[in-house]
């Protein structure tokens, strides 16, 4: 059981650190801007014609599994959907055909910040997740590339070239040993692990009681997400013409993308300027943030100022595919949208999936 004092440590951090605060608080002052630009777009749903190729624009319901469809395959892991009515056989049937080994990913297909996402390091795990996802979900290659990094590209349709608004590097969590500690004192000695405490004593992947010897470093956590502790670091130096070159060209061969954010492996900064060893592990439309903002040195009013920039240039993109007759969705498929991710995740409950093969 947490004790009051943990409960209370947990508070003081999150209060202190806007980048753990609420996304509706965070989001709270943009909603009066939202309002002023869907009067002008006489459309509360505008922002989905930012990018005619991922429903609702990307801003919320999208399918994982359609946007894999759209990125060149050469681009991204191998990935495929498990139903809960897919049989063993079956599923090694797929791991065959799509040359996945494990250690592999499962996600679900509806989701976001890291909800239900799982290493799986073997069949029995898989199996586990499956029965307790009572829906269909992703199976997705695991990528050992080294770097992990999300840029945010945005492309208005009369560009002929399109630009990094914003790159963010990625430190996954992880604590270094001394030699005396266990994993749990050394948690409890950092406020970012602190946070992640419960879920990784829930998931029990890691041996708390363990003392790592000195120099010692193990990752707690290996998925690059902020909700999951994951450090996040403005890489603004990292632009160049280079680089923007080589994400302009592959945003180019996804038809009907223009503003969202990429999360990408790759083994080096230089591989990735120069288009080699590039793995997109995600692609985020119109909902997607540009979370070079959470770098714990940005202050919340310049965060602000980027979160509330950023709108704006959705918006004029969702305005200029307007004029090309990109109609916005009407408000019986939103709610139609809403309904199917409510009821994707009543049966998928959070919970269980983050403690599914334990």
């Amino acid at each position: 059981m947490t004790s009051l004092k943990d409960h209370l440590r947990r508070f003081r951090i999150r209060v202190g650190s806007w980048e753990y605060w609420p996304m509706w608080l965070i989001y709270a002052p943009l909603a009066f801007y939202y309002v002023y630009l869907s009067i002008r777009a006489r459309s509360l749903l505008f922002f989905s014609a930012s990018n005619p190729a991922i429903d609702f624009g990307g801003m919320c319901f999208e399918r994982k599994s359609k946007i894999y469809e759209i990125i060149p395959a050469d681009c991204c892991p191998a990935t495929f959907l498990i139903f809960p009515t897919t049989d063993v056989a079956e599923i090694h049937q797929l791991l065959s055909k799509y040359d996945i080994q494990f250690p592999l990913i499962a996600k679900p297909d509806i989701g976001g910040k890291g909800w239900g996402v799982k290493k799986m390091n073997n069949m029995e795990e898989l199996l586990a997740y499956q029965s307790v996802c009572k829906v269909e979900f992703l199976v997705q290659a695991w990528v050992p590339y080294p770097m992990e990094l999300s840029i945010f590209y945005c492309r208005y349709p009369s560009w002929e070239k399109g630009v990094i608004t914003s790159i963010t590097g990625k430190t996954l969590l992880s604590v270094t040993g001394n030699g005396h500690d266990t994993i749990e004192t050394l948690i409890r000695k950092n406020d970012r692990a602190f946070l992640q405490l419960e879920t990784i004593r829930k998931e029990n992947i890691t041996r708390l009681d363990q003392v790592l010897a000195a120099g010692e470093k193990i990752t707690l956590v290996p998925y690059g997400n902020h909700a999951r502790g994951t450090l996040f670091n403005d890489g603004h130096q990292w632009i160049n013409d280079d680089l923007e070159n080589t994400i302009d060209r592959l945003s180019k061969k996804i038809d009907g993308f223009y503003f969202g954010r990429f999360d990408i492996l790759t083994t080096s900064l230089e591989d990735l300027t120069t288009g080699k060893n590039i793995s997109i592990v995600e692609l985020n439309g119109c909902g997607a943030e540009p979370i070079h903002i959470y770098d714990p040195s940005f202050s919340f009013l310049k965060g602000q100022c980027v979160i509330w920039q950023h709108f704006k240039m959705m918006f004029d993109i969702a305005m200029e595919n307007k004029r090309k007759g990109i109609a916005f969705i009407k408000p019986a498929d939103y709610i139609k949208g809403w309904k199917q991710e409510k009821a994707y995740k009543q049966k998928a409950p959070a919970e269980q999936l983050q403690t599914s093969h334990h």
